[in-house]
């Protein structure tokens, strides 16, 4: 990749609170990578323009967040597995030859996040719960089926919930009334709503049917430690908290824009931390 397409950026409606900047930017001095990578406030009008100028404008590509993630998809030349079964994106690659790559890493971050969390988690035969079923919630849903686990997930309209299960093989779908029965021996309980967020309404849930040593993952990252993680985290259960996840889905990006793998160091997640600070997060 020559120095000159070492650019990317992240693409929302809005977007400056994104810590996606700070991130890569770690990552490229970490790696003595010539590139930068920035906010691109893109409202949905000017989309389709916006990602089709990237290649010319000297972008390898760019992240997509709410709300374009499907927009995006329908506007690639190929998908990768979880692109389509997801009909989202939130990676694009601009290859050389002007063509588009779309990608969706949400299920690997997540993933990937839980593994270095509890080291030695076994996937498979887990019965996992998801609250939510929005674009976070299909892709979480879909990495653990893949992974082996079966899911119910519960969301406040039903509907949306049934949606994600006719797209999603293994899952099945609860009343939101129903959530607290619902983790009776669940081994994973996943939060990808934003309940429980800076200045969103808090999340009510009873963890006590929860089996013995089961995972509590929470997919928000602001504020870090959420009620509901500091609520497992009293009762004895491994946490995940959202920060992970968004670091994680990040790797795939970087390695594909600047030729890097990058490694996840504490060092970076103390630097988010303060990142986040400094925004007002």
């Amino acid at each position: 990749m020559s120095v000159s397409r070492k650019k990317a950026g992240v693409m929302g409606w809005p977007v400056a609170h994104s810590l996606s900047p700070a991130l890569h930017g770690y990552w490229l001095r970490q790696y003595g990578v010539d590139g930068s990578y920035e906010h691109m406030a893109v409202p949905p009008e000017e989309l389709g323009s916006a990602i089709r100028e990237l290649s010319a404008k000297g972008f390898a590509g760019a992240n997509v967040t709410v709300p374009h993630k499907e927009a995006a998809a329908r506007l690639m030349d190929r998908l990768d597995d979880a692109a389509r079964a997801l009909g989202a994106v939130n990676l694009i690659i601009a290859h050389e030859d002007s063509t588009l790559e779309g990608r969706n890493t949400d299920g690997f971050g997540f993933v990937e996040n839980l593994k270095a969390c509890t080291p030695g988690f076994a996937f498979n035969g887990v019965r996992a719960v998801v609250l939510g079923a929005g674009g976070t919630a299909k892709a979480v849903a879909h990495a653990l089926t893949h992974e082996g686990s079966s899911v119910t997930v519960a969301n406040r309209t039903e509907e949306r919930a049934h949606d994600l299960a006719r797209r999603i093989a293994n899952v099945s779908v609860v009343p939101w009334t129903e959530r607290n029965t619902a983790l009776e021996g669940a081994t994973l309980l996943v939060n990808t709503t934003l309940l429980g967020m800076a200045g969103q309404p808090p999340l009510e849930i009873d963890l006590a049917g929860l089996a013995a040593g089961a995972v509590v993952a929470d997919c928000v990252y602001a504020p870090l430690e959420t009620e509901l993680l500091r609520t497992a985290r009293e009762k004895g259960l491994v946490t995940a908290d959202g920060l992970g996840m968004l670091i994680h889905q990040a790797r795939p990006a970087f390695k594909a824009w600047f030729g890097v793998d990058p490694e996840v160091m504490e060092g970076l997640r103390t630097y988010l931390v303060e990142a986040q600070k400094e925004m007002g997060s």
